[in-house]
This record gives C-alpha cells, structure tokens and sequence, in this order.
C-alpha cells in the first residue's frame, strides 16, 4: 500500500477530554476539510484521564481528508501551576516570586515531561523544569 500524501499538518493546544467543534479547534481544522466532531470524539476518548488540562496535540492531515494525530505531554508551566496550585505565573519572574518548588516536585514533573524533552538523563531534564519555573516566578529550592 503507498503512503498517503499529507497535505497539512496541524498543532493545537486543547483542554484534555474537552475539545469541541468551537473555536480553536474547528477554525484550525475547518479549512482542511476534516471531520471536526470525529477528531473531538477520539482526542476526548483518548484524553479523558486527564481531563481539563491543556494537551498538546499534532495532527497530520491526509489529501483523502483523513487525519492521524499525536498527543503530546502537558507543557511544563501547565505542570507546574498544578503542582504547585497556583492561577498563573508571575508578570515580573525576577522580583515577584509567586511559590517556591522543592527538587522532589521537579523530578515528579520531569517524569511525565521525559519523552518531550530535549535531554538525556533525569538531571538535565530537572534542569529544564527548573528554569520554566525560576521564568513563571517560582522559586527552586533544595
């Protein structure tokens, strides 16, 4: 069987377990074409452990209006509001810190994170986590 020839590719960031035709979702996929309520039905089955938090996803999109997509891991400032519990980051990151991180917390976030990051080992990647952090206002103790 040949490959099927894509004609788009698409990256979107969508709330787990929530997508809905609105917009992001249905002005980025529109224009190609494809089954926007089928896409929602299967991102939403496939995300619904995780629900309502943002989910990267990229869809590559086939001339026959086919789709194939791959979800990715929460971005790290996601992870980290969560964690911590916090609303947002902080406007001014260098003077108004908004929470502290323990190393332990970054190492659970780094674990989820590992098969997105651009690192080798654990230690590099808790260092990429912390600097997300020190940048949203967090301050990395231990």
């Amino acid at each position: 069987m040949a490959s099927k020839r894509v004609i788009g590719f698409v990256k979107l960031h969508v709330p787990a377990g929530q997508a809905t035709p609105a917009p992001p979702v249905g002005t980025a996929l529109g224009p190609h074409g494809v089954n926007i309520m089928d896409f929602c039905k299967q991102f939403n089955s496939k995300t619904q452990g995780d629900a309502g938090i943002i989910t990267p996803v990229e869809l590559t999109i086939y001339h026959d209006r086919t789709f194939s997509f791959v979800t990715k891991t929460p971005p790290a400032a996601v992870l980290l509001k969560k964690e911590l519990g916090l609303d947002k980051g902080s406007p001014v990151s260098n003077r108004e810190k908004v929470g502290k991180v323990t190393r332990a917390q970054l190492q659970k976030i780094a674990k989820i994170k590992m098969p997105d990051l651009n690192a080798t080992s654990m230690e590099a990647a808790v260092k990429i986590i912390a600097g997300t952090a020190r940048s949203m206002g967090v301050e990395v103790v231990g």
